[in-house]
């Protein structure tokens, strides 16, 4: 095996996709296939132990990271993957074990060591920038995902850490059906053509429902969801339209076809991971945890 060729993934190729059906734009069959596999193994781990869920979240840690550094290798710059890996994992263990100050202490350790290793290496003519495309895929990934964990350890556990994902979907589910049904007004046509407004105001819809049935289940008030709603779905567009940029930015159309239907791990995370410290800090406060 070549470890060099895993540490220094080349540029990510523009897949040919698999035949979409009709107006959805994807593979259906694929995706929801994928789709529910992928659940069945999130729900299963989530409920052998908060360890196994902290295993899952670095596997995904260290996917999200490496195909991160593929896509960046098509404009020639450099993820120092074998340092984010260790720094990455080293966070998400760091919130389970010790808490956010922790995970703040391990991201700071490990650009310290990106750095001091980039500017000690001395090969690359562009050493400041590899350091600073570190730095974002740690933020992007390790740090973001890492609040997932702080969420699962929190007063409400499993139900917390469902419904922010029922959160996501419901985000992600009413944006695409609004926005196939009547989206017309581009939100940011140069960052991502497909995305409307009415796709924006079905994802509020769709997570309005989700945040009162999740603060309903966790045991808050029902009011709570609205404004829980509210953060998450500005947030998980924001989390959609930053993964566009960068995708743009180096010319892909999938980060990966590592899910089929649903393109790369990064295609399916990138809302996720920006609504887990929203919902984080949001229960914190208001459930007074």
């Amino acid at each position: 095996m070549d470890f060099r060729r895993i540490t220094h993934p080349g540029p990510t190729k523009n897949y040919e996709p698999l035949p979409s059906s009709g107006r959805a734009g994807r593979n259906l069959p694929a995706a929801v296939g994928v789709g529910v596999g992928l659940a069945a193994l999130f729900l299963a781990v989530l409920f052998i132990s908060n360890e196994a869920f902290v295993v899952l979240v670095s596997v995904a840690v260290v996917l999200a990271l490496w195909e991160l550094a593929g896509a960046f290798a098509r404009k020639n710059r450099e993820i120092v993957l074998p340092l984010a890996w260790v720094g990455g994992v080293g966070m998400v263990v760091c919130a389970h074990f010790l808490g956010l100050e922790a995970v703040l202490g391990a991201l700071t350790v490990t650009v310290f060591a990106v750095a001091v290793w980039k500017l000690l290496d001395g090969r690359s003519p562009q050493a400041m920038l590899d350091i600073m495309v570190t730095t974002f895929a740690l933020i992007y990934v390790a740090l973001l995902a890492s609040f997932v964990v702080l969420i699962l350890d929190s007063p409400g556990a499993q139900a917390a850490v469902i419904t922010w994902v029922l959160l996501s979907v419901a985000n992600d589910t009413g944006g695409w059906a609004f926005g196939i049904m009547w989206g017309k007004h581009p939100m940011a046509p140069k960052i991502s053509p497909k995305k409307s407004w009415e796709g924006f105001a079905g994802s509020l819809v769709f997570s309005v429902a989700a945040g009162i049935g999740g603060m309903v289940w966790l045991g808050g008030a029902w009011w709570l969801g609205i404004p829980l709603a509210l953060l998450t779905t500005v947030a998980g567009t924001f989390g959609d339209l930053i993964e566009s940029l960068i995708k743009r930015d180096v010319g892909l159309k999938d980060m990966s076809n590592m899910l089929p239907g649903h393109g790369g791990l990064m295609d399916r995370l990138d809302s996720l991971l920006m609504t887990a410290p929203v919902v984080y800090f949001f229960l914190k406060v208001a459930m007074q945890w």
